[in-house]
Order: structure tokens, then C-alpha cells, then sequence
């Protein structure tokens, strides 16, 4: 986790209930969690000046680009999950960045990352691969690829313990999840479950549907 000034705290908390679920309900995959790490990362917040690290609404920049983007901030997860992964003797990191439908945010496109991780092998002397698993694939199939891996149990999870709303809403519950429902990040969440649902079968549909109640 990483605590870098963010406005709502809801997220590290969510990544707590999230890794829960996955050891309670999926017991086969626990023994690959390891250590858990909060590193502190909060000079970022504090040099920022974007809607997810300030007090202020959601709205572009003269660049184009939503104020909810944070200047540097995926590649500093990177470079602090490859220092932690150089002292675990690990060479693979994992990041859910997407450019299909994403924001916009420069630091998720796929050049970026493929540059990212020459630098980190070049620095740190070594051969780590970052995968991004969810590149080039929208939020849809980003649901199914949940239902291919986990089923039920998973989809459920993320519904319930997963986080993506940019004002930190945990007080009303969607058929897709917890969130205020009108911001960027929940519209896109919503739009994706609701093609998710569009296209699986009917009795795929009856499972998930309730929950929408």
C-alpha cells in the first residue's frame, strides 16, 4: 500500500478488507501474498496540487488532463515496489494500469511502463518484468477476466471491498460496488459492469443481478 497524502484514506482501508477476502475465500492463493507493506509516501501529496490530494473539485487542467491526475505517481509506486521486490529476490511486478479506457493519465500508457521498467533494470542491475494484465482490455472484460479467475466468490469481493470512487463514497452501494455514482471513476465502473452483465449468460446474469437490489 501506499500512503502518498491521498484525500480518502477509504482506499488503504479497502486494500486491507480486499486482501482479506482473497485469503479467506481463495485460501490457494494466500500463501502467495507474503510480507504486507504501508510505505509512506506522503512528500508526494504534499507537492501536488490535484483534486485527489487537495480539497477541490474534479474538473480539467489546462493541459487537458483531469486534475485528478497526480504528477509522478505510478512511477513511484514502481520504483519503490522494485526496491522492495530487489530485497525479496523477486523480478515480477504487477500494476492494473489500462490505456483502453482510462483518463488519460500518462503515466499508465503502455510506453511508459515498457520505459519505466528499462530504467529500473538498468539502476537497479537487474531483470524485473512488469506485467500489466489489464492493458488492453476495457472495464467489461476486466469483469470477466474476474469471473475467468475467480468466479462468484471474486466478482463478489471486488463488488464489496474493492474501491474506485474519487470522492472516497463508501455510504451508497451500486450493483457494481460502493461509490457516489456520478464521478468519472464510478461512471466508468458502472458502464463496465453494466457490458459485463450485457454479455454474459443469462445464468451468470441471475447470480449478479440481485446484489443490485
Amino acid at each position: 500500500g501506499f500512503a502518498y497524502g491521498q484525500r480518502h484514506s477509504v482506499e488503504l482501508e479497502c486494500r486491507r478488507d480486499v486482501a482479506a477476502a482473497l485469503r479467506k475465500k481463495f485460501p490457494q492463493w494466500a500463501s502467495r501474498f507474503g510480507e504486507d507493506h504501508l510505505l509512506d509516501l506522503s512528500t508526494l501529496g504534499a507537492i501536488s496540487d490535484t483534486a485527489l490530494t487537495k480539497s477541490r473539485s474534479i474538473a480539467f487542467a489546462a493541459s487537458g488532463l483531469p486534475n485528478t491526475f497526480v504528477p509522478g505517481r505510478n512511477l513511484l509506486f514502481f520504483t519503490f515496489a522494485a526496491a522492495v521486490a530487489y530485497r525479496r529476490g523477486l523480478k515480477n511486478l504487477v500494476g492494473g494500469m489500462c490505456e483502453t479506457d482510462y483518463s488519460g493519465y500518462p503515466d499508465c500508457r503502455d510506453d511508459t511502463l515498457k520505459a519505466l521498467q528499462i530504467a529500473l533494470n538498468l539502476g537497479m542491475d537487474q531483470r524485473f518484468v512488469i506485467h500489466t494484465p489489464l492493458m488492453w482490455i476495457d472495464k467489461a472484460a476486466t469483469w470477466t477476466l474476474a469471473q475467468e479467475i475467480g468466479g462468484w466468490p471474486l466478482i463478489e469481493t471486488i463488488i464489496e471491498h474493492s474501491h474506485t470512487c474519487y470522492l472516497g463514497d463508501r455510504t451508497k452501494r451500486h450493483a457494481w460496488g460502493y461509490g457516489c455514482g456520478t464521478c468519472p471513476a464510478c461512471e466508468l465502473r458502472a458502464n463496465g459492469y453494466a457490458n459485463y452483465l450485457t454479455q454474459t449468460s443469462p445464468t451468470t446474469q441471475s447470480l449478479l443481478v440481485p446484489l443490485g437490489k
